[in-house]
């Protein structure tokens, strides 16, 4: 009864950590859109928000997963909002210096707090209950994130974009000094939005302090740890890796892109857009909550497969297609990616014992893919000067997690078949 109790209370905060990451990610395409504008930024260079906050992942994946081995799940998870807070702390500074260079520096360290947050709570969640529904209760956990998809445009669009920025050739044409005010008080749209989120995540890292979690151990009993190359010795590990590194280049893209893809494919504001990115998110989220549902009574190796062939005819709407058909077609995708992150994070950590944590720790590492396949779509972009092209490398990506599903058709859960 008392454990029951205390994993009960130990999903629940550490669920609220999937919503708060959830919420800062999707605060990226309106940041993007809104920095791109202010300082008249080509679409690579806009992409290299992405590569700020994705390159942490790659950085820093392993030594959280150091920090775990050694202090706990607690310890990183504190060490992980500690920075988180101090990231949208630094958008203060970053906006007074209207600096781009220290607006990226800043994500960076938001995102060297967010690896590490995921690094722990990922495996965390997997492991609080039964092992059998380790997906179902990942993709529950997600299901939140794809909540804070859903709310994090609106606000936002409300507080960033609060007015349709001037476009490049308008800021061109200003005065040095009219064209460094309007710049200042575009940058300074920011500094609320992100230092009342620094807030609550202190307030969130003082609930963790002073709650005692329980410690899981995931070592077998006679069994212990090889290290994070012996990791590699799993097959499901290694697709895991390459999968989630697929994956989350296509959705980073898919969600940062998508204002600036709907003001350049089929001429929409960012007044308008934003409400078509809170679909998008609401759509993400209920594709989370009917995919974990859908657990129930299919395995989610399969629900992958199904999803990811959505996903990849969608895709050749938007690079084939015309108009606002187009637009559909890319929001209607963010209900196909819902489960593909923690569906393949599960399923790359199944089974692997006292490897679990350097698991875990390759497979966020692998996040990297954020930071690398939008600036290479965004470069596509601007030497084809036509958008819809750049989304040949999301099918791309779509098809490898179609191939990691299907390879691993043999951790399929029989007890949802």
């Amino acid at each position: 009864m008392t454990k029951t109790k205390s994993y009960s209370l130990a999903i629940v905060l550490v669920t609220s950590l999937f919503f708060f990451w959830g919420f800062i990610h999707n605060l990226d395409p309106i940041l993007i859109k809104h920095l791109k504008s202010a300082f008249s930024l080509t679409h690579f260079q806009a992409s290299m928000v992405d590569s700020a906050v994705f390159a942490a992942y790659f950085l820093l994946a392993i030594p959280a997963g150091l920090i775990m081995k050694k202090y706990g799940y607690k310890a990183g998870i504190l060490v992980g909002l500690s920075l988180f807070a101090l990231g949208c702390f630094l958008f203060i500074p970053a906006a007074n210096t209207i600096s781009y260079p220290f607006f990226l520096a800043a994500l960076f360290v938001l995102s060297c707090g967010l690896t590490i947050l995921e690094t722990a709570a990922n495996p965390y969640i997997t492991i609080l209950g039964d092992p059998n529904k380790a997906e179902q209760r990942l993709n529950f956990a997600q299901s939140f994130n794809g909540l804070a998809a859903s709310i994090a445009p609106i606000v936002g669009g409300v507080f960033i974009l609060a007015e349709e920025p001037k476009s490049a050739d308008e800021i061109a044409a200003l005065g040095e000094s009219a064209r460094e005010a309007y710049i200042q008080a575009e940058t300074s749209l920011v500094k609320g939005p992100y230092f009342v989120l620094g807030l609550l995540i202190l307030i969130v890292a003082a609930l963790f302090f002073f709650t005692k979690l329980p410690d899981i151990k995931d070592e077998e009993e006679g069994e212990s740890s090889r290290g994070f190359l012996g990791a590699f010795a799993h097959k499901n590990v290694r697709w895991g890796v390459v999968a989630q590194f697929f994956y989350v280049g296509v959705q980073v893209y898919v969600f940062s892109f998508l204002l600036v893809f709907a003001s350049d494919v089929t001429g929409i504001t960012g007044q308008e857009g934003k409400y078509y990115l809170g679909v998008a998110g609401f759509l993400f989220m209920v594709g989370r909550f009917i995919g974990t549902f859908f657990m129930k009574y299919m395995s989610a190796n399969r629900l992958l497969i199904i999803y990811s062939i959505a996903s990849c005819i969608l895709c050749l709407v938007v690079v084939f297609g015309t108009g606002i058909v187009t637009l559909y077609a890319l929001v209607a995708i963010t209900f196909f990616m819902s489960i593909m992150f923690p569906t393949i994070f599960a399923l790359g950590i199944k089974g692997v014992g006292a490897d679990t944590k350097s698991a875990s720790s390759l497979i966020i590492m692998s996040i990297v893919g954020g930071a690398v396949v939008p600036p290479l779509a965004s470069q596509i972009t601007d030497m084809t000067d036509n958008m819809q092209t750049s989304y040949l490398i999301a099918l791309l990506c779509f098809v490898i997690v179609l191939l990691f599903a299907w390879n691993n058709r043999s951790k399929v859960n029989k007890n949802n078949l």
